[in-house]
């Protein structure tokens, strides 16, 4: 879809009610049917000051990647991998705008957050090569893929990323998927409690959107709503309960969440 007229997809709730939209001046232009599969306009508007905002799609799978950073990887002493190294978060991680980051009542260690650029998938792709990659790219949203630090190597035997990387609250993003946007000279920034922490371009990463879609697509199908969170760059850095953290991508958007301990 780049190239395109440039829209931002949310959905929400209003008043016991769901849907979704297009975003634009504070108003959402209400949709019927399938967002990735011609969607149409109702006619209907809601200001979005009126409506809360849930996790812009519902995916069956957001798959995360690690070491798709060249900055990161020149720190840790790394090399660049030849296929993506990934792990999945499940679909009780996932956390809308606005929302808690809750503190697991079970870990008392570091909690990070990573500012990440999100692919979101809009058509099903099996071992498709860049080109067809790319006309499966739906659009892009902001990510913050959370961890328990201490946890990934809690035990000597096994990596736990999947427990590190997958309690509840841990997979935000939003707050918009964004169709038709140039995401290619985009920075990608963490802020705070509004001091920034993270600041690195998609240049960045050693594989760009298309490349990466293709590549998991000779693993396992990708089907619409399917999430991709590319990696993050240096800065990720622990929250404190009460704190606040925004993800800043160029183009794309702000996801704004705090982190709390509500145990």
């Amino acid at each position: 879809m780049q190239g395109q007229t440039v829209t931002h997809w949310v959905r929400f709730e209003n008043e016991g009610t769901y849907g979704f939209g297009v975003l634009s001046d504070g108003q959402i232009a209400i949709h019927e049917g399938d967002m990735f599969s011609g969607p149409a306009p109702s006619g209907a508007h809601v200001a979005l000051d009126d409506v809360a905002l849930l996790t812009p799609c519902v995916p069956g799978k957001m798959i995360a990647l690690w070491n798709n950073s060249r900055s990161s990887a020149e720190k840790q002493g790394l090399e660049k991998p030849e296929y993506p190294l990934f792990f999945l978060k499940p679909s009780s991680s996932f956390l809308a705008p606005g929302g808690v980051i809750r503190k697991p009542a079970s870990y008392d260690g570091r909690v990070i957050y990573e500012a990440e650029l999100g692919i979101v998938i809009g058509a099903d792709c099996s071992s498709v090569d860049e080109a067809g990659a790319s006309d499966a790219i739906f659009g892009y949203t902001c990510v913050n893929d959370v961890t328990a630090m201490q946890l990934l190597d809690a035990d000597p035997s096994f990596p736990q990323w999947a427990r590190a990387k997958g309690f509840d609250t841990f997979g935000a993003f939003g707050a918009s998927i964004v169709c038709g946007a140039d995401v290619s000279n985009s920075s990608i920034r963490a802020e705070l409690n509004g001091r920034e922490r993270q600041n690195y371009p998609v240049s960045d990463l050693f594989m760009q959107p298309a490349e990466i879609v293709a590549r998991l697509s000779e693993s396992m199908t990708l089907e619409p709503g399917d999430v991709i969170a590319c990696g993050t760059g240096p800065g990720a850095l622990p929250m404190k309960p009460g704190a606040t953290i925004d993800v800043i991508i160029d183009g794309v958007g702000t996801l704004s969440n705090t982190y709390e301990d509500v145990s």
